[in-house]
């Protein structure tokens, strides 16, 4: 049993939760840091990957090669992390794959130290370092669901996203002083030293870290029984699909520029202001996530915040100027992360542990398609009919579909917890 279930500190069972009830248990405090660390490592090697190539080749076409790579390993490697993370022990999945980014960042930044780091090189440490990331994501999500009670997941899944969408704002800002002051050979051994806690802390965690009745068989095999109790579950098919709906007509993360220029005829400073307001809304929605944890018709909660999305992507579309543009995204960072939360929280609670790994392995290869096609719609929409009638085009079919989900998925709408 994990120690976390009995800690002194904690809301008695029917007592209203704080929204910091999850940080009162060890084991998620542990779990917590863990995962600060490696996002904010995470990003760090991103942006000191992609800075460092496009510094070397100045082409923003080898620099686009870094997408490629990471496409063609995440698929395979999130499958694959699902059924390990079912089959192992979750805890030493995370020290493993941790300490193979580590071990890849910190060798980039020896290589570059000597003058001996070359392109070849780092695109074989994007596609090694891009399958470790795909890999631990649901090994740390099923661990969520370990070091907590059941009634405090919801708490402790915003949690992790806020906690995430902060480390995302602070590693880029990390990663501009780091550069500018001391170099990107620098900032390679800070971003390994930082993944490094990462690798870590999850062997502290005092909870059980192989899943109860943990499934055996062929890959394929487990691979094939994850994608069995997805499609069956009464509730996960419906809420994945509605998560790719609104998607896929409306994803603007990846082309930001496509929508400062063709909405408010901005540069890389609207860029840099649309990017950092959409992060700090998702910081504050997810917080208000929080506000929700006892709220029990869970399936109603993501309907409404997904209206409320496409509402807002038509208010992002029609909005003349970019003070107000900013407001928009940042509501959508919002209501995004309000939708996420509960999908989140959702798997974690209706997934029985020898399942969860390959639950969340699929919630995530689903979101991952849905980004991928969306950001191919958004643009290719955005230079025929133009970004405002885009938005606006996609906020009708988010609605539209929301509203389809709403009225034929009849578990998403009676879903209740607690």
């Amino acid at each position: 049993m994990s120690s976390s279930t009995a800690d002194p500190q904690a809301t008695p069972p029917g007592g209203k939760p704080k929204p910091w009830e999850a940080l009162r248990y060890r084991d998620y405090r542990v779990h917590w840091l863990a995962t600060f660390c490696y996002v904010v490592g995470f990003w760090l090697r991103f942006l000191t990957l992609s800075q460092w190539l496009f510094d070397t080749t100045g082409s923003a076409a080898q620099l686009g090669l870094i997408g490629l790579v990471q496409l063609f390993v995440q698929i395979p490697a999130l499958l694959w992390g699902g059924t390990v993370a079912d089959h192992f022990d979750r805890k030493r999945v995370l020290f493993i794959v941790n300490m193979i980014t580590m071990s890849v960042i910190l060798a980039c930044g020896i290589l570059a130290a000597g003058d001996l780091l070359r392109t070849w090189h780092v695109y074989i440490a994007v596609a090694i370092t891009a399958a470790t990331h795909t890999m631990a994501q649901p090994a740390r999500g099923a661990m969520t669901a370990v070091v907590v009670p059941a009634r405090h997941i919801m708490l402790a899944v915003t949690t992790d996203r806020a906690t995430q969408n902060v480390a995302m704002i602070f590693a880029p800002l990390l990663f501009a002083g780091v550069a500018e002051a001391f170099g990107l050979t620098t900032s390679f051994f800070i971003a390994a030293a930082v993944i490094l806690p990462a690798a870590l802390l999850p062997m502290a965690i005092h909870a059980r870290g192989r899943a109860e009745n943990a499934s055996e068989g062929s890959t394929l095999e487990r691979v094939i029984e994850g994608f069995r109790f997805v499609r069956r579950h009464p509730i996960l098919p419906g809420l994945f699909l509605l998560d790719s709906g609104i998607t896929v007509v409306s994803f603007y993360r990846e082309i930001m520029p496509v929508l400062a220029r063709g909405l408010f005829r901005g540069g890389a400073g609207a860029v840099g202001v649309l990017s950092a307001a959409n992060s700090a809304g998702a910081v504050f929605g997810s917080f208000a996530a929080i506000a929700f944890a006892g709220y029990r018709a869970k399936g109603m909660l993501v309907l409404y915040a997904s209206l409320a999305y496409a509402m807002v992507l038509f208010g992002f579309g029609s909005v003349p100027n970019l003070a107000l543009g900013a407001l928009m995204i940042a509501l959508l960072g919002g209501t995004d992360a309000v939708t996420v939360a509960v999908r989140e929280t959702t798997v974690q609670l209706t997934t029985p542990d020898h399942m969860r790994g390959r639950a969340y392995s699929f919630m995530i290869l689903t979101a991952q398609t849905a980004n991928n096609i969306g950001t191919i719609w958004v643009g290719f929409w955005s230079a025929s009919i133009g970004a405002p009638s885009t938005m606006q085009m996609g906020a009708g079919i988010a609605i539209v579909a929301t509203l389809i989900i709403w009225r034929v998925w009849r578990p998403i709408r009676e879903y209740r917890y607690p």
